[in-house]
């Protein structure tokens, strides 16, 4: 199949592209390098730089690739980012969006799996979170994925597009030469080995008084090859009918859990100090990843946090500065 990976440059879209070409999907990376790496782009893809505000390119890509499947990794991504700078994310996330299934639909592409967030549950009701759950996003960041969410909907029954909406928890991990690496860097565990590496004085920890069991946010942390293999298996049924998954470990780890875990990988003492919280950082998020298990037969082989601490260790241990630019 011609894929058609917006993001592809990125974490997530990186690794996710590698592990459709060894499936031997024809992978056509779109991406405007404002967040992602041109060295994190699997050699075998084609590569097209282009910004999805741009519908000529996009239009051109579409046409000129003859592209069948849509993955759609592209937005940003910063919670606290969001609330700082709404409007930025309502472009990128919404309207950039909306151009993207726009151009789709002209083109007579009406097959699409999306990379959307936990944070659409905002500060959930129900532990494990079941994707049944009230929809309560709490920051722009979570509003804007269940924005497009529903636009999802509206275009499944206005044009007949099907979808599978994948709702991440906290990846982390590294697979073979591709690994995290975003500027800047909020995600916990690639800040706390950095950190270790001595790119930075201190680690912090954002908040220590949440109502959890020793006072830090709690998260579920699921390896960004588990990741990557839900959004194959999801291909196999967008001929059938419109879904939506929650993806993650099942398991919640605090922040100074994962900061000990870190420490033992590392073998370090790594500097680190209490700070304020975070805008917009919900206490808990652990998935119920039950109905992907049922429904796709989605098994993760990753899932001992130890492993993923230690594949992410492995590859900023060989990146220290992170991709060559």
């Amino acid at each position: 199949m011609k894929v058609l990976v917006t993001g592809g440059a990125g974490y997530i879209g990186s690794v996710t592209s590698k592990l459709l070409l060894q499936s031997n999907h024809e992978v056509v990376i779109f991406d405007n390098l404002s967040r992602g790496h041109k060295a994190a782009i699997p050699k075998g893809t084609i590569f097209v730089q282009g910004d999805l505000a741009d519908s000529v390119i996009l239009n051109k890509t579409f046409n000129n690739h003859r592209i069948e499947y849509v993955i759609h990794f592209a937005a940003a991504s910063l919670v606290e980012e969001s609330v700082k700078n709404p409007n930025l994310y309502f472009q990128n996330n919404v309207v950039n969006g909306v151009n993207l299934l726009k151009s789709m639909i002209e083109n007579n592409v009406k097959k699409i799996i999306f990379s959307s967030s936990a944070a659409v549950y905002g500060s959930p009701d129900i532990v494990p979170i079941p994707e049944t759950a009230k929809i309560n996003p709490i920051n722009p960041y979570g509003g804007t994925k269940r924005i497009f969410e529903i636009l999802l909907e509206e275009y499944d029954k206005a044009c007949g597009l099907k979808y599978t909406s994948l709702r991440y928890f906290n990846v982390a991990g590294a697979y073979e030469n591709l690994g995290e690496d975003h500027h800047p860097e909020t995600h916990l565990i690639p800040l706390i080995l950095r950190t270790a590496l001595g790119e930075q004085k201190t680690f912090e920890i954002f908040g220590d008084d949440y109502d959890t069991r020793d006072g830090t946010c709690i998260r579920d942390y699921i390896h960004v090859y588990d990741l990557a293999i839900a959004h194959l298996l999801a291909m196999k049924i967008l001929d059938q009918t419109s879904k939506v998954y929650n993806l993650g470990s099942e398991n919640g780890t605090t922040v100074k859990e994962v900061f000990k875990t870190a420490c033992e990988i590392t073998g370090k003492e790594i500097p680190t100090k209490i700070v304020g919280r975070r805008a917009g950082d919900p206490p808990a998020l652990i998935a119920s990843s039950q109905k992907i298990k049922q429904d796709l037969g989605w098994q993760p082989k990753k899932t001992n946090l130890k492993a993923i601490i230690q594949d992410a260790w492995n590859w900023h241990q060989a990146h220290p500065l992170g991709y060559p630019e």
